[in-house]
């Protein structure tokens, strides 16, 4: 249950914010007893729920930034639902083994609805202005000076993330300037091998690279840049914040020892998805030249 509630929270909610209220609650109701294997399925529920949402992964919201329709993406959700219920199970079967859920909560936990009220001016207000003036960022900007009218801000925290910032555009720009000719064609075999790649390099540049290159199908990307990060703990944002509340879970060894159903969850999500949908490219700003122009392979097997 607690898998399912965080991956429709990171729907509606940032992957790394899932992640982290997901381990903050098993601490809590496995009285601090949480075997690695359930971790790591923490950590994927958090991506794999983010997936088909533009609002759920930075990479998802990266595709919206560029052109790419929600609805193109949305069909991601087909391959998270199946990865969440294969991991799921063995990842509570290993957790019942290891300690039992806590009947009792010790405290009452107090909800500040001030915070809520501003995590949801930011979500509509970027969904707004992305709408109307397609600058995201001017809504949430906009969001911000409101909230300061009716609560504290903690703009303390941007000393602590602006490294990061920093780190994360040094790596977008590298990317941009890589040239796009020389990468493989946008397929259904370079959306799967992204996964793996994604979980030993961050997947923003891969992403970016993808946007530059265009044809690819959305949806698919989006779950094997999203998803496949979870299979090594530093492949995701959201396995290393969540690294910070379970520092054992800092070595990959014991990572894909104990999470091996994520693996394979990734790998079954992925070929459902295939075969249920298949390959559909779609145009996104830089790329929205007609089929007949398109350099894809599948784009090819559609003219015929």
């Amino acid at each position: 249950v607690l898998l399912l509630f965080i991956s429709v929270l990171s729907a509606f909610l940032d992957n790394i914010a899932a992640a982290l209220i997901g381990g903050t609650i098993a601490l809590v109701v496995f009285n601090k007893k949480v075997h690695i294997g359930y971790i790591v399925a923490i950590v994927a529920a958090s991506n794999a729920g983010g997936a088909g949402s533009v609002i759920g992964d930075t990479t998802t919201t990266m595709m919206w930034i560029d052109g790419v329709s929600p609805l193109n993406v949305l069909h991601a959700f087909i391959a998270s639902v199946v990865a969440i219920l294969f991991f799921g199970y063995f990842a509570s079967k290993q957790q019942d083994k290891f300690h039992r859920i806590q009947k009792d909560a010790k405290k009452k936990v107090k909800i500040d609805f001030k915070k809520l009220l501003v995590v949801s001016l930011l979500l509509i207000g970027a969904i707004i202005s992305n709408f109307l003036y397609d600058m995201p960022a001017l809504g949430v900007w906009i969001g911000l000076l409101v909230s300061m009218f009716f609560t504290k801000l903690p703009w303390g925290e941007i000393k602590g993330s602006i490294k990061g910032t920093i780190f994360l555009l040094c790596l977008v720009l590298s990317a941009s300037m890589m040239p796009v000719e020389t990468l493989p064609a946008a397929s259904w075999k370079t959306a799967f091998s992204l996964g793996f790649i994604s979980a030993i390099f961050d997947n923003i540049p891969l992403t970016k690279l993808c946007l530059e290159q265009g044809h690819f199908d959305w949806g698919i990307l989006a779950y094997s840049v999203g998803f496949g990060g979870s299979m090594i703990w530093f492949g995701s944002s959201a396995g290393v914040a969540i690294s910070n509340l379970f520092p054992e879970v800092r070595n990959v060894g014991k990572w894909i020892r104990n999470g091996w159903h994520v693996i394979i969850a990734f790998i079954l999500g992925f070929f459902t998805l295939y075969l249920l949908l298949g390959w559909q490219p779609d145009s996104n700003k830089k790329h929205k030249e007609p089929i007949e122009k398109c350099p894809a392979i599948e784009c090819q097997n559609k003219k015929s």
